[in-house]
């Protein structure tokens, strides 16, 4: 029988607790925990003036705060230990604490022993974010009380105890929460997988594994949701404890099943079809956000009337830093695409234009071949504009592409991001596209996409 969230706090009145990383999304399991009485120690990496105050706000609510390079040496002693997401749980300094008895747990960790309501959740490489949105859109559309959170920014164990079971819990989940989760949710969807996060996961098959902790702890009841078209994910449907419902763009497959037939999304339930959305009524562009809405539908079948579908989609136009038009100033189109860190995301926006772009790309370097990426590029692109730390590494690629010919595309490179931006501006002449679409992550110039998205609207906002 699972614990309540009262009961979960109880058991932790008096106790040491500390949690790792003190973001926006930990600041309320901070004061949450305080407020249940635990005696809590906040640490984090990064020195108090990053803060904007929030560090003197929980001291005066009587947490012990710890920053700087050394934030992990304080850990002995402590019951239980919240780790950030992207906190490997095997650092010497955790592992050390484990076998001195703290126990090593997550905020979505402890959600999910909590929840009292249904949980929906969805990870990938790419398209977690929208199809989550899409899912928790369509259930709101539906007349559910929905709770929308997780690696979408909000956290959710806060909310837990305003939780009926009659409500939806729809939760984005990262590699990172993955790695440690053994619990799954009712309805698990995995959008597609490709090599991501190379920079923190050791291999591949790690990567992978984490992704698998989705479904893999799901009992016979549950269901769980894979992209047929990805060779990966594909794989998943023989070890899956429940259910299994796959979607395609390219095919038609046996059994429970969502795909494309005639121009639209079609639902199957491996005896009979109907034709759900037609793909003139979504609004937003691309292939896809098709397979978006393809994994949304398989996960609110026999939930969401297909009408209610329809609407939505006709509505629906999309959440911010996702191939966001951020205006039109002389006749040029300018998008924000940051979400865009991996060379898969990068190519599912260029795509959507079908003429070439101005497409401004480079950023962190997390490990991730470039290899399919320059050849998208030499096709879709009639000028790159370069920057940040894998701007010759993106450039090589495009270079060594097959149909690749000097100027085709002009490729440019620039240190500053603004001034990256500008160049895209005075290579732009009336009727084309320009774009943001870095492939790469945001941290050798920002603390994350949001804020390198933010930066370009700014900018361009200002021409």
């Amino acid at each position: 029988m699972r614990l309540t969230i009262r009961e979960y706090l109880e058991s932790l009145k008096g106790q040491k607790v500390t949690v790792l990383g003190i973001g926006v999304s930990n600041t309320p399991l901070i004061q949450m925990l305080l407020r249940a009485g635990a005696k809590v120690t906040a640490c984090d990496k990064r020195g108090r003036e990053d803060f904007d105050g929030r560090i003197e706000a929980l001291e005066s609510l009587g947490a012990v705060v710890h920053l700087g390079e050394d934030y992990l040496d304080y850990l002995e002693g402590q019951d239980v230990i919240f780790r950030t997401p992207g906190l490997r749980p095997d650092v010497p300094q955790l592992m050390a604490a484990r076998e001195r008895g703290s126990v090593l747990t997550s905020e979505m960790e402890v959600f999910f022993q909590v929840c009292p309501c249904p949980i929906i959740g969805v990870t990938g490489s790419d398209g977690k974010t929208t199809t989550t949105t899409i899912i928790a859109g369509l259930l709101k559309a539906a007349g559910y009380n929905v709770y929308l959170g997780g690696n979408i920014g909000k956290p959710l164990l806060p909310d837990a105890e305003m939780m009926e079971p009659e409500d939806f819990a729809v939760v984005e989940l990262s590699s990172f929460q993955l790695m440690t989760m053994d619990l799954s949710p009712h309805i698990a969807v995995v959008t597609n997988l490709a090599p991501n996060h190379l920079d923190v996961h050791r291999s591949m098959g790690e990567y992978i594994s984490a992704k698998e902790n989705i479904f893999i702890h799901q009992t016979a009841e549950d269901t769980v949701i894979l992209n047929a078209d990805n060779d990966i994910t594909r794989s998943f449907a023989p070890g899956a404890p429940g259910k299994v419902r796959f979607f395609s763009r390219k095919e038609e497959p046996e059994g429970p099943s969502v795909f494309l037939r005639d121009n639209a999304i079609w639902v199957s339930d491996g005896k009979g079809s109907r034709a759900v959305l037609p793909r003139e009524e979504i609004l937003l562009p691309g292939d896809h956000n098709v397979e978006n809405y393809m994994a949304a539908i398989g996960a609110v079948e026999g939930l969401v009337d297909d009408q209610i579908i329809r609407d939505f989609a006709a509505r629906f136009n999309g959440v911010e830093h996702r191939i966001e038009l951020v205006r039109t100033l002389d006749e040029v189109r300018y998008y924000n695409d940051s979400i865009a860190s991996s060379p898969t995301r990068t190519i599912a926006g260029l795509k959507c234009f079908p003429e070439k772009v101005i497409l401004i790309a480079g950023g962190y370097d997390k490990h991730i071949p470039f290899d399919d990426l320059g050849p998208a590029i030499t096709q879709h692109v009639k000028c790159l504009i370069l920057t940040g730390d894998t701007s010759s590494k993106i450039r090589s690629a495009v270079e060594q592409a097959p149909g690749y010919a000097e100027g085709s595309p002009v490729i440019q490179e620039y240190h500053e991001f603004r001034d990256a931006v500008l160049a895209a501006n005075k290579a732009a002449r009336p009727g084309d596209v320009v774009i943001l679409s870095p492939a790469c992550a945001s941290f050798d110039h920002f603390k994350n996409f949001m804020e390198r998205g933010d930066a370009f609207k700014k900018i361009v906002r200002a021409l």
